[in-house]
């Protein structure tokens, strides 16, 4: 279930920037730049509140906020499971 949903998000991300380069014709999928602005600010929010999960990612943090940009609780909420439960992170 989290690959398809990782899936989708990425699928509207390159749904609007084929639109915005010209790449897709204006009338196909003409609400997808909206979905993707939508996801990137919501995402954007969640960083925020979640930014002490998102630290916890043992790679570099700006990876791990690239990540929460584009998956956003699919990325940190394995995170703060893992801190729960008594685990250094993954």
């Amino acid at each position: 279930m989290t690959l398809a949903l990782k899936i989708a998000c990425i699928a509207a991300y390159l749904g609007a920037a084929a639109r915005l380069t010209g790449v897709l014709p204006p009338d196909l999928m003409p609400r997808v730049t909206w979905v993707a602005a939508i996801l990137l600010a919501l995402h954007a929010l969640e960083l925020v509140f979640a930014f002490k999960h998102v630290r916890r990612y043992r790679g570099p943090l700006a990876l791990s906020v690239l990540l929460t940009l584009l998956f956003g609780v699919l990325h940190w909420k394995p995170l703060a499971d893992a801190q729960a439960r008594g685990q250094t992170g993954a």
